[in-house]
């Protein structure tokens, strides 16, 4: 991820935030629209279905500004201080982070529900050590800043970075592109992050994305960012991409999107998530909503997330129910057509006895019984740099 964004369209009369980046997109031609309280592009005049085969084939470059961006700072400046601090609010094991290592986890409340789900980083510089770097999603970012500053004791603080924006250059010629302007960012590894100079000037860069393919983020100061935007943009293999495109991309990688595959009644279990809490987290589960997230880890939740392929070319959107016979079984969350599988692809919670690969299902879209199977996810394979 960074951490996906949810979708929430604020009310007609409420002011929307603007990137750095607006000027461009509008001047450029983009369709603006209302997304987490942000004014961002959904897509460029080239369309959403070439945008998405771009970033397959290419390298695509992705405004991912209005995410949150933070620093937790331990003022013993002491890496084991301020990762138990963190592991008071999520599963993931942050105290065995290595430098430099970026990892994904989730913000859960007292029954193990979602809060937000984000991305933390161990700086590799020796000199931010007591530091970890936190990216979480736009329309979740006052509420989580919120939620970590009550639960910290003295000792931390929480840095907001609202100066900084954040871009995110996804594809298979992300490394060849940006190697144009950091030399040598080929060879960082997956999950991973540094600071380097991009054409001499510093700035923070991961090796990963949310769209499955291999790809950067790089957070720089939001003054620079239209600098660095158009000197990647400069290059024909490079092309900026909509949040149309962004959505489809992580769709068919079988990517949860907050506020629709994930939210505050979904436990990581059941979101087919378990691969982010890690063996040292499991044995005591001393997190928010642990009893829940012990038992479905030893006995299986009632739900499981699981890819739906609905049969012929008619997409079935968030929202249709599905059935076993005359039994409904569940709910769609996130689905559209896949442009790189040429067909419509979707996610959903269905009872976990109906989880297994290719079990018939029947979606009700508008009112008409469409046929479907459960799918194996991702449906357009991951292609990231190991």
């Amino acid at each position: 991820m960074a951490a996906s964004s949810s979708e929430n369209t604020p009310a007609s009369n409420e002011t929307l935030l603007f990137t750095p980046l607006h000027d461009w997109h509008e001047a450029s031609g983009a369709r603006i629209v209302p997304f987490a309280g942000y004014a961002m592009p959904v897509q460029y005049p080239e369309g959403i279905l070439t945008e998405h085969l771009h970033t397959r084939e290419n390298a695509g470059l992705f405004d991912v500004s209005h995410m949150g961006q933070a620093l937790l700072i331990s003022d013993d400046r002491s890496h084991d201080s301020v990762a138990y601090a963190l592991e008071k609010l999520v599963p993931a094991d942050i105290v065995n982070l290595r430098p430099g290592q970026q990892r994904y986890t989730q913000f859960l409340n007292a029954e193990g529900g979602i809060l937000d789900d984000l991305m933390v980083t161990r700086p590799a510089d020796p000199k931010l050590e007591g530091t970890l770097i936190l990216i979480v999603n736009a329309a979740c970012k006052d509420a989580d800043f919120a939620h970590i500053e009550k639960h910290l004791e003295s000792g931390f603080k929480l840095v907001r970075r609202d100066e900084r924006a954040l871009v995110a250059l996804q594809g298979p010629k992300a490394a060849l592109m940006l190697g144009q302007h950091v030399p040598g960012i080929a060879k960082l590894p997956f999950m991973t992050a540094i600071t380097a100079d991009f054409d001499g000037k510093p700035v923070e860069i991961s090796r990963s994305g949310y769209t499955g393919e291999d790809g950067f983020e790089i957070s720089v100061p939001a003054s620079r960012v239209v600098q660095l935007w158009s000197a990647l943009c400069a290059h024909d293999s490079v092309k900026p991409i909509g949040l149309g495109a962004r959505d489809s991309l992580r769709l068919e990688a079988g990517l949860c999107l907050y506020g629709h595959d994930i939210d505050t009644t979904t436990s990581p279990i059941e979101a087919g998530l378990s691969w982010s809490i890690q063996k040292r987290r499991r044995q005591y589960c001393r997190f928010p909503g642990g009893e829940r997230i012990a038992r479905e880890l030893e006995s299986g939740p009632s739900r499981l997330r699981v890819g739906i392929r609905p049969e012929g070319r008619q997409p079935a959107r968030e929202g249709t129910e599905i059935f076993s016979g005359e039994r409904r079984i569940g709910i769609i969350t996130s689905g559209g057509f896949g442009p790189s599988v040429n067909g419509p692809v979707a996610m959903g919670y269905v009872e976990a006895a109906f989880a297994k690969p290719d079990t018939a299902l029947t979606l009700m879209v508008r009112g008409k019984e469409l046929p479907a199977r459960v799918g194996a996810m991702p449906f357009a394979p991951h292609r990231y740099f190991r």
